[in-house]
């Protein structure tokens, strides 16, 4: 089972519609009213690149790799899906997080080592090596220990060489995906959905012009015409490549509205990152940790 996608828990379990996922936090915030009022937060896709920052500051001194990263921010936002957020202390949600996952993608960290980086990080006052011990057990709890995860880099090894992606083409979509994480597209498409938008997107976007940021506008109006390409000529270079990808998907049996949305879930967020700033979300953070008195 855990060797298919198709027959794994993450499909059957932690894969939504849009609206289902709508309706499962509409449900957790109107549970928690009260705390919802009393304590605004920033936009999500703001608090997830906080603790995609949060994750890379603890995970980079002790070497961990970005599968294990990634793991953790799929756990994070399973977790947040199921707990209303001011409940908890984020500090100690990630950082269990993240020793989990690296015991999960079998390159475990001492238990000690993950705190002190958490400490540091998060400048937080939690000293005590059984509150990570306890919050595993909550985060274990609250994903019906359905841990293991699929992640798109190995659709995207395997579409490296059918779509003759240049090295430079592989990079961007191997960045593309590690973007993919700080939207709600690992709880809302498959892992080779994921691919195929990040390997359409680095051949659009031109790898020596800047980043997607620099050239995502338009990129939805090129995937929304997939379901009506046939066998249109390309022009030379870039856009007969691009030409051909469309093609591909075209006769495929690929959900060309899915990879639309995830297209778009991706634009969402290089627009908004602009507006980014980690004080902000820093500081609202810390109004309902401390005044709920969990950085203890």
């Amino acid at each position: 089972m855990a060797a298919s996608y198709w027959e794994s828990t993450q499909r059957k379990y932690w894969t939504f519609t849009k609206q289902q996922l709508m309706l499962e936090r509409k449900k957790l915030e109107e549970s928690e009213r009260n705390l919802v009022n009393l304590y605004p937060l920033p936009d999500r896709r703001l608090l997830s690149i906080y603790f995609y920052h949060m994750l890379s500051k603890m995970a980079r001194p002790l070497g961990i790799r970005q599968q294990a990263l990634a793991t953790a921010q799929v756990y994070v936002r399973r977790f947040y899906t199921k707990v209303e957020i001011r409940r908890t202390n984020p500090a100690l949600v990630l950082a269990t997080a993240l020793y989990l996952a690296c015991k999960m993608e079998e390159c475990p960290q001492h238990i000690r080592m993950i705190l002190a980086e958490a400490r540091h990080c998060w400048d937080t006052s939690f000293t005590d090596i059984s509150k990570i011990g306890e919050c595993e057990f909550t985060l274990i709890s609250e994903m019906n220990s359905q841990l293991i995860i699929h992640h798109p880099y190995r659709s995207l090894a395997d579409l490296q060489n059918h779509f003759q992606l240049t090295q430079e083409e592989n990079a961007l979509a191997f960045s593309i995906i590690n973007d993919h994480y700080l939207t709600d597209s690992p709880l809302l498409h498959a892992p080779h959905i994921i691919a195929i938008t990040a390997s359409i997107l680095a051949v659009v976007l031109k790898p020596n012009q800047g980043g997607p940021q620099m050239n995502a506008a338009g990129v939805a109006t090129v995937l929304q015409t997939l379901g009506n390409v046939r066998n249109a000529s390309g022009t030379p270079g870039t856009q007969s490549r691009v030409q051909k990808l469309i093609d591909w998907v075209a006769e495929s049996s690929v959900d060309v509205e899915a990879l639309v949305e995830c297209t778009q879930e991706l634009i969402s967020l290089y627009e908004i990152w602009e507006s980014y700033t980690d004080k902000t979300c820093k500081d609202q953070i810390a109004k309902f940790v401390k005044a709920r008195g969990l950085d203890k």
